[in-house]
């Protein structure tokens, strides 16, 4: 007999797949111990997990797949067959609808003007507190993205407008805003994104105390300290408009302690995903406002999974004893905030739990 860990690794499933696949009648273990509740599974049901794990990532419906589990031993291999075509034929008619949708859309974006063009081509001549921009960027440094075809996100956004500079980045799978005090701008809105060797180069020249002066000139922006001067081109892409990414109002508010919040998700349990996928922290909030890390096995509708390192980073960044988490429901954005300043902040994309 092999455990449910076993069988997890030799499949590359998950244990929580695995339990989801048994109650949906899938791939029911050999034996089910009555007082723990732990499975067991034969040792010919590894190649049934390993079926079941590629069959999945084809992304064939649960149905065809308890049909071709049931039919992959029988000698007669003609419905197998079958449902392997039916299924590849609706993945390339699916391919064909969707090279024929993006088609469309790219005729529409190069129909389109850029708006955001406005944004970049200005000059800017500011001034900031030290202190205020030293946090600023190193509250967002984390969710900067390293994705080369994603260049647009490998930087952060300078957001400037009146009196205030937000400072912005995201990979997609996390986004991380603050703000900065501004002197001496009272033009149009303008946004710039400095490269992420620039950013920090401007952030190594932060320590002092006093006011620094930001330029921009078109492609090229520019920051001038005591200690020295930080300046390169912009990178020459428009960011997304990241205010429409914003949490919403809605959902608990936990105030939690940070370093506690550590040791749980450290030495907590941990949801390990499918081959190249993050470990997961499933966290849910309890009666008066307290978040903890679920134990393995609990089925609380309203845990949500997020990935453990992402949080983390996001508390270190927070930079503060205690910060503020707003959990929504489990497929909305976990958002992280500052008890003493909520424009700084950070969210987080959930993880849809299989079981």
């Amino acid at each position: 007999m092999r455990s449910i860990g076993e069988m997890a690794r030799d499949s590359r499933l998950g244990v929580s797949a695995l339990r989801f696949y048994d109650r949906a009648g899938v791939l029911v273990p050999a034996w089910v111990d009555p007082v723990t509740g732990y499975r067991w599974y034969e040792p010919e049901q590894r190649e049934e997990a390993r079926l079941l794990f590629r069959l999945r990532r084809a992304g064939m419906p649960l149905a065809d797949i308890r049909l071709v589990l049931a039919s992959w031993s029988g000698a007669d291999t003609d419905l197998v067959r079958k449902l392997l075509k039916a299924h590849l034929g609706r993945l390339e008619q699916g391919l064909s609808d969707a090279r024929s949708e993006f088609s469309a859309l790219r005729a529409l974006l190069d129909q389109r003007e850029n708006v955001m063009t406005s944004l970049r081509i200005a000059t800017v001549r500011l001034s900031s507190p030290a202190p205020e921009l030293a946090a600023a960027l190193d509250t967002v440094r984390f969710a900067v993205s390293t994705d080369p075809e994603l260049p647009m996100l490998g930087g952060v956004l300078f957001d400037i407008e009146g009196d205030s500079l937000h400072v912005v980045a995201t990979d997609r799978y996390r986004m991380a805003v603050a703000k900065a005090g501004v002197e001496g701008h009272d033009g149009d809105r303008v946004q710039v994104i400095v490269p992420t060797s620039l950013a920090d180069a401007m952030r190594a020249l932060l320590d002092g105390e006093g006011p620094v002066r930001l330029s921009v000139d078109g492609d090229r922006v520019t920051l001038e300290a005591a200690d020295g001067q930080a300046a390169g081109r912009c990178l020459d892409h428009d960011f997304p408009d990241y205010r429409r990414l914003l949490p919403q109002a809605g959902g608990r508010r936990a105030v939690v302690e940070v370093a506690a919040l550590r040791k749980a998700l450290e030495t907590g349990p941990v949801r390990a995903g499918e081959a190249g996928a993050p470990d997961l922290s499933v966290l849910r909030v309890e009666d008066g406002d307290t978040v903890t890390v679920c134990a393995d096995g609990d089925e609380d509708p309203n845990r949500i999974a997020v990935n453990r390192e992402f949080l983390l980073d996001a508390l270190a960044a927070g930079a503060r004893d205690r910060l503020i988490l707003e959990l929504g429901n489990p497929t909305a954005p976990i958002g992280i905030r500052r008890l003493d300043d909520e424009d700084a902040f950070s969210i987080l994309m959930p993880f849809k739990l299989e079981d």
